[in-house]
């Protein structure tokens, strides 16, 4: 079993392993085009329209436009694809996965008083999967930057000492100790450059010096061959608690409490070869990472009835504030012309303090055309500051500035139809959200989609299909090097909704 590490020193909570960072502030933040597949057949744009479970997430004013009781689930598979290129080399990963990405029920309490201002009142509760998680690529190409570099730049300035068992120590319980120094060296660092020495990858430049504080490396070269491969999987969901009023039916209120769950786990693995005459020839350097994590957000919204065919809505999203824990845990394999394969794999999890983190809040504007009972056309837009989002415990200034500097307020468009025929209903919808980097290192997001319904009287069925495209830069392993894999993003997701009156 492995032993378990918890890292308390301050030090090492402001800076060690980049554990907060950029990243997890634009990735909690990201949501996904989920729901009912009537909401992602029409790109999301339901924030003057309601009647729909999804479009509660967005408006909670949409439960009050519900006029009977009502439940939902959803079924949704969702195929990516990822073409990745790295230092002139192209891969292509495909995968898909099939869960249940929405759920929810609306009651609603109807007043029979034509006299009262209060036309009804309802209340639901409803799941959403806001954003998935799953993702994998590979990159692979020949590199002048070696991997062992970040290794001996950890090493270099630390006291040989600080590598060396004290009597009966084994390698577990001399990691442990460095993951939990409280001096001025950076905890994980230490602990990475001690896998590095331990898997020769350098030597100390006078090893009878214990207070040696230099080392040179093993690996010697121009070019090296990297295979780097990143596997994601998770994902983000929300439970929201909604009420909701309607005021002569020509004015729609609502209040969501919501929330949020982070399931995120990350395996990031590169393998080095090295040809020539180099005493390592191989490198393969893995990294776990699992984070969990809990939230709190409200909404209020409101929607208007202008004449028969015009409706606008309104809402206010706030910051959500979550609460966040990560564990870590990593190993190197080297091959040693004299030593041959050495493993160094430590039994040990860095469990680190839980830290807060707060996301961006958000305002959505809507208008919409109602056709009577044979079709409408909806228009949403939205606006986010991501620079807005801030770590809110320890000490962040670092990573808080970063996030000032490199995030922006980002805009997001949505347009969706449908058209009725008899008992049928068509639909389709578009969406297009601008990145939240300034220097477009995630790019801006371009999304189709269309899908269709059939109502049997009471039950219906709904199906969508929904398409997006995203290109992003990927760093691996945070090693330093100057090159980032350029992945190109697709994702495809097929909806199946079963709506039920109650």
């Amino acid at each position: 079993m492995k032993k378990i590490l918890l890292i308390i020193s301050l030090f090492f909570c402001v800076s060690a392993i980049k554990a907060q960072d950029i990243t997890d502030a634009v990735r909690y933040s990201l949501d996904e085009l989920d729901g009912t597949a009537r909401f992602v057949s029409m790109g999301g744009a339901f924030g003057a329209l309601g009647g729909d479970m999804s479009a509660i997430k967005l408006n909670p004013a949409s439960s009050a436009v519900f006029l009977t009781n009502q439940a939902t689930f959803s079924l949704n598979m969702g195929a990516y694809e990822n073409k990745t290129s790295y230092l002139n080399e192209e891969n292509s990963y495909r995968n898909n996965n099939l869960d249940l990405n929405q759920g929810g029920v609306v009651f609603v309490f109807n007043n029979y008083d034509e006299t009262a201002t209060v036309s009804r009142m309802s209340f639901g509760i409803s799941y959403d999967r806001t954003n998935s998680f799953q993702n994998r690529f590979k990159a692979a190409g020949q590199s002048n930057e070696t991997v062992s570099d970040r290794f001996l730049n950890f090493a270099q300035g630390v006291p040989l000492g600080y590598f060396i068992p004290s009597n009966g120590q084994s390698l577990d319980g001399l990691y442990s100790k460095l993951g939990s120094e409280e001096d001025f060296f950076n905890n994980n660092r230490l602990q990475t450059a001690y896998l590095g020495y331990e898997a020769y990858l350098f030597d100390p430049v006078d090893p009878e010096d214990i207070g040696n504080t230099a080392y040179e490396s093993n690996v010697s070269g121009n070019t090296f061959n990297h295979f780097y491969e990143n596997y994601e999987r998770g994902m983000n969901g929300k439970i929201s608690f909604n009420g909701g009023v309607a005021l002569n039916d020509q004015f729609y209120l609502g209040l969501n409490l919501n929330s949020h769950h982070i399931d995120f786990r990350q395996t990031s693995i590169i393998n080095e070869g090295i040809p020539g005459n180099s005493k390592i020839s191989e490198i393969n350097f893995g990294n776990y990472l699992d984070t969990k994590g809990d939230g709190f957000s409200m909404q209020i919204g409101g929607i208007a009835r202008i004449g028969d065919m015009m409706r606008v809505g309104l809402t206010y999203e706030s910051p959500t504030w979550y609460r966040i824990s990560k564990e870590t845990s990593q190993f190197l394999r080297t091959k040693h012309t004299e030593f041959g394969e050495i493993i160094v794999n430590p039994q040990v999890v860095n469990v680190y303090p839980n830290y807060s983190m707060r996301t961006p809040g958000r305002v959505n504007a809507s208008v919409a055309s109602v056709f009577g009972n044979s079709g409408l056309i909806s228009f949403d837009y939205s606006y986010r500051d991501y620079s807005n989002t801030k770590f809110t415990s320890g000490r962040f200034d670092a990573e808080n500035q970063e996030i000032k500097d490199e995030l922006q307020a980002v805009s997001t468009f949505r347009v969706g139809g449908e058209y009725k025929i008899k008992d049928f209903s068509l639909r389709a919808g578009y969406r297009y959200e601008e990145t939240p980097y300034k220097n477009k290192m995630i790019g801006n997001l371009i999304g189709y989609s269309a899908g269709l319904g059939y109502n049997f009287g009471g039950v219906q069925i709904d199906f969508a299909y929904a398409w997006s495209k995203r290109d992003y830069n990927k760093d691996l392993l945070h090693t330093g090097f100057s090159n980032q894999a350029e992945i190109k993003n697709t994702l495809s997701n097929y909806v199946l909704t079963f709506v039920f009156p109650l």
